[in-house]
This record gives structure tokens, C-alpha cells and sequence, in this order.
């Protein structure tokens, strides 16, 4: 288990995790490995589908073209697809390695490897109820929108790799009191809110603009960061049922949102 020992504040954590290896899935690995064995299947759009699965192997590839963004460069790449076809494949794969492995960073840690994989088992949710909400709106960039929803909750995966025993106590905390307020805890166990971080990080890997516009909740009443903000709630909210409390009011607000009754967002959504 790698665990960065010392107290932290945020410029720290910036400063740290802005220098050092992103971590990706295990299987992220194997499947990008597969790919690249069999030429009938290398592609970028297959490629691009089990990046897309992981947020941390997306973010990874994100930071690296934008490193190598050359001054003549005038669009930002948001997609994962459009990003590999700039780079290339072979570049790809020499340059974005799939290491560290989260899962080997966590070994001997397995009530903190249980909720890293949980926390992105629901980003994955949440990108997942943001598309098919984009789709039904005629958002003709649905996979922008995509890609905004997996990242959204960065921070909080990259904590649990790195500093997985604050991440227990804020957890811990939680459970004990059900009216604590993430904000709070964290404040409490880290010092700064998980937000501020994401924040902080996306601007230092000069992530696209339009993402972090789509990532920031200080433009809710934007249709598309409003789709991103509903779909990150009920995937948080359901992480562990359909019977948190909070549910009544995200089926409310995606109703406002697609412009359908609450109920039928209800029977829709539910298993």
C-alpha cells in the first residue's frame, strides 16, 4: 500500500499529485494490452472505449496531450476519440503508461480499495445517466458531456489512492452521523474541501475549458452543467440503494430537467 505520509494542505496535495504518476485500473491494463495484440481490433474508437471506462486512465491521456499541445493548436480536444487520432496510437501507447496500478496501491487496504472502486463504479454511473439525459435533449456533443460526468469526482478517487486512511475517517464519520456534511468532514480530516482540489487540479493540467466549465456546479443553471450535476447526485445517492432520502428531490429536479413528470422519471430510473 502507498500511502504519502505527512499532513498535507491543498497547495501540498496540488503541488503533489500535479507532479506525480496517475494511477489507472488493473483491468484498464489488460484490455488496452488485448487491443494492441490483436491489429484486426486496434483502433482508436475501440481504444477510446476502455479508456472511457476509467477516470483516472482518461484524465491521464487528457494531461498528457495537453502537454503537447503545440502554440498553432486553436481547439481544445475534449473527446478521448478525437484526442487519440491526434496523438496516434503508437504514441499513445509509449507515452501514457498504465502505471501505477490502483489496485497495487491499495494491496493490504481493502476497505479503502472496496470505496476507491466504488467511487469510480459510480462515476461511471453518473457519465452513463449524463449521455442518455444528452441524448434525449439533443445535445449534439452528448459525449462531452460524457467525458465531464467521469471526471467529475477526480479528486476524490485520487484521495483514496494516496491518502486512503483520511478518506476512512471521513467515511467513518459519516456513517457515525448521518447529518454530517461531506464538506465538513473533509474540512475536518483534510483541511480543505474535495472540490476545491478537483478545481485546483484541473487547472493545473490545463484541462479544456469546456470541461471544467461542464465540471463546475457554479454554473448550474446551464442545461448541460445542470445534466452533469443531476447525474453525479442520483449516482451518489443510489450508490447503495434506492432508498436514501435524498432520491425524492434528484427525481424531481431530472424531471425539471428532461421536462417529463417525476414519476415517470422514477419508474424510469428505477431497477
Amino acid at each position: 500500500m502507498l500511502e504519502i505520509t505527512g499532513k498535507r494542505n491543498l497547495d501540498g496535495w496540488v503541488a503533489f499529485l500535479g507532479q506525480t504518476a496517475i494511477p489507472v485500473l488493473s483491468s484498464t491494463g489488460k484490455e488496452l494490452e488485448e487491443l494492441r495484440s490483436n491489429e484486426m481490433s486496434l483502433n482508436a474508437r475501440n481504444v477510446s472505449r476502455v479508456i472511457l471506462k476509467d477516470p483516472l486512465m482518461t484524465v491521464k491521456l487528457l494531461n498528457y496531450l495537453q502537454t503537447r499541445r503545440s502554440a498553432t493548436q486553436s481547439t481544445e480536444v475534449v473527446q478521448v476519440e478525437d484526442a487519440l487520432l491526434l496523438l496516434g496510437l503508437d504514441a499513445f501507447y509509449n507515452n501514457v503508461p498504465c502505471q501505477p496500478i490502483v489496485e497495487s496501491m491499495l494491496e493490504g487496504e481493502e476497505e479503502a480499495r472496496h470505496h476507491c472502486l466504488g467511487v469510480i463504479h459510480r462515476a461511471h454511473r453518473a457519465a452513463n445517466y449524463a449521455i442518455e439525459w444528452a441524448i434525449m435533449l439533443h445535445d449534439m456533443h452528448f459525449n462531452e458531456i460524457y467525458t465531464a460526468t467521469l471526471l467529475h469526482d477526480l479528486a476524490e478517487i485520487l484521495m483514496w489512492c494516496f491518502s486512503p486512511a483520511d478518506m476512512l475517517l471521513i467515511r467513518h464519520a459519516q456513517e457515525m452521523d448521518s447529518t454530517l456534511r461531506s464538506r465538513d468532514a473533509q474540512l475536518r480530516y483534510l483541511g480543505f474541501p474535495l472540490r476545491d482540489l478537483q478545481v485546483r487540479l484541473a487547472q493545473q493540467w490545463s484541462l479544456p475549458k469546456l470541461l471544467l466549465t461542464l465540471m463546475d456546479q457554479g454554473h448550474s443553471r446551464q442545461t448541460r452543467v445542470r445534466n452533469v450535476v443531476l447525474a453525479v447526485n442520483l449516482a451518489r445517492h443510489s450508490s447503495e440503494g434506492w432508498d436514501n432520502a435524498a432520491l425524492p428531490d434528484d427525481f424531481k429536479d431530472i424531471s425539471e430537467l428532461l421536462h417529463l413528470p417525476a414519476p415517470q422519471i422514477r419508474d424510469m430510473l428505477l431497477p
